[in-house]
């Protein structure tokens, strides 16, 4: 027989052996006459510092145990005939909507600007060593967007838009780890996400999709107010019925384009401010406390969020644990930061964004007055930095102190620091809320606020400044037939798998 349990044991019993022993003394059976074990869900509870698992299993008692193997997501049939949709961007969106497409017979073309995954290697290697960017393949650009190479954190909220498991399932079969079908906050890391990406994209171009690097969106190719295909910027002319815009919330110039030709948009709120970084094992003390570094538990994550006394909302943004922060810059004149994990979470850092929510009116400048705004935070944070991408900096106890630090810790940030004053780097409304941020933040986890961790800057690029209208429905932009706005870079989705959630649900509205 086949029984599903919940059991909830500490992190040494948290082992294979050990659920197995957990599970006999529920069910009220011999640990003999157990066989064998899925595990269906994994969460940490670690409140007071108190580790326990809360494990969801399924079984199997007094029968041969059969696991669980893949194919899990539907196969693609074989396409055949012209590409009858333009999809502009391979990040997730792009790529999940390419599948769903294809799963409804309908052939689609991808246009990447940046290079495959081989390709993107060679051009993050000089900027990381050289400061040397490359702008169209780089941290946010080239196949499979930002997500490739920063690190595949899968923990989503968006369980309402969307078939979470149907994502997780397909990313298994292209090779992400099978844990990720059950862990509570999934995650593939940097080392093994381009494999993932590389994998999925062949299984696309297996059945018949035809994915292109190398090929920048120019503006659309309109009769009218209708969507008759795409320019690229070597002139290429490309024609299809309808054309998906999936292109991440980095490409500054695809907004810009689509504004010249009327295509209906709309400021948004967004977050910016700066990234901390503190050692990994201090941040495991604070969490798990006796617990830190056991085996079964890895590099402690945290999450945390409170508003100042105006109503601001600061928070920590994509917290990556055993992690390292990286050069997401796409203009020669601009640092951005972001971070990243690899799958072991073994680096001996740990950091997480640190921002403050923005609204439309606290930015200005119209409909593009987000894009402007997050430009001239980077513009500043290049010239305190001194060029070559270094980041300006200053020890989180300097910050309070408004203080210039005298040094600065170690830190994962390969092209470097420069210590400044980040109050005159920062706009009042960002500065103020992150210092009172920090400051109910050490309350609620003791030891946070320390001369050990390090804040840079600027972290620029949580979410799109602006979303590009379209029907609720059919998907369908209202100012131009055929143009389906799709994902994190139209302003629909907040990460990897709500993103592939947002392209799987504009493919189906397109071809239903």
């Amino acid at each position: 027989m086949r029984r599903l349990v919940d059991v909830i044991v500490g992190p040494d019993d948290a082992g294979p052996e050990g659920l197995a022993q957990a599970a006999a003394v529920l069910l009220g059976v011999e640990r003999s006459r157990i066989t064998g074990l899925d595990l269906k869900r994994r969460t940490i509870d670690a409140r007071q510092r108190r580790v326990r698992l809360n494990v969801s299993l399924e079984v199997w008692v007094d029968e041969a145990f059969v696991p669980s193997t893949g194919p899990y997501a539907p196969s693609l049939p074989t396409l055949v005939g012209e590409p009858e949709v333009v999809i502009v961007g391979s990040g997730p969106a792009g790529l999940f909507a390419a599948w769903a497409l294809a799963r409804r017979g309908i052939r689609s073309v991808i246009l990447e600007r940046g290079a495959d995954v081989r390709g993107r290697r060679p051009a993050l290697a000089r900027l990381n060593r050289e400061g040397h960017l490359d702008q169209q393949t780089n941290y946010c650009f080239g196949e499979g967007g930002a997500g490739t190479f920063s690190d595949g954190k899968l923990y989503t909220r968006a369980t309402k838009r969307g078939d979470v498991g149907l994502v997780l399932d397909l990313l298994v079969d292209v090779g992400a780890p099978e844990r990720i079908r059950y862990d509570a906050r999934p995650h593939i890391g940097t080392n093994r996400l381009p494999q993932v990406v590389t994998r999925f994209r062949e299984l696309l171009e297996a059945a018949g999709v035809v994915v292109r690097f190398g090929a920048r969106f120019e503006s659309l190719l309109l009769n009218g107010q209708t969507v008759r295909g795409v320019r690229l910027a070597d002139g290429e002319v490309i024609t299809a019925r309808a054309v998906i815009l999936a292109t991440g919330h980095s490409a500054r110039d695809v907004y810009r384009s689509l504004f010249k030709q009327g295509v209906a948009m709309t400021a948004k709120g967004f977050a910016a401010g700066l990234r901390i970084e503190h050692p990994q094992a201090l941040i495991d003390g604070l969490q798990y406390g006796a617990s830190a570094g056991h085996r079964n538990l890895g590099a402690a994550p945290y999450s945390l969020s409170c508003t100042d006394e105006a109503g601001v909302g600061v928070y920590s943004f994509c917290m990556c644990p055993g992690g390292f922060i990286v050069a997401a810059a796409t203009e020669t004149d601009g640092v951005v930061i972001n971070g990243m994990s690899p799958h072991a979470r073994g680096s001996k850092f740990a950091n997480s964004g640190l921002v403050v929510s923005l609204s439309p009116a606290d930015v200005g400048g119209g409909v593009l007055g987000g894009l402007d705004y997050q430009a001239a935070l980077e513009r500043a944070a290049f010239t305190a930095g001194g060029g070559g991408f270094r980041a300006p900096a200053q020890r989180v106890t300097d910050f309070l102190a408004r203080r210039v630090s005298a040094d600065l810790p170690t830190c994962s940030y390969r092209p470097g620091l420069t210590s400044v004053d980040l109050w005159e780097l920062l706009p009042r409304r960002i500065s103020e809320p992150l210092a009172a941020g920090l400051r109910q933040f050490e309350q609620s986890m003791r030891g946070y606020v320390t001369a050990e961790a390090v804040m840079l800057g600027v972290e620029s690029r949580s979410s799109s400044p602006l979303r590009i209208d379209r029907h609720e429905t059919t998907c369908v932009s209202p100012s131009h037939r055929g143009l389906y706005p799709c994902g994190e870079g139209a302003g629909f989705a907040g990460g990897i798998v709500s993103a592939a959630l947002d392209g799987v649900r504009v493919a189906n509205a397109l071809g239903s």
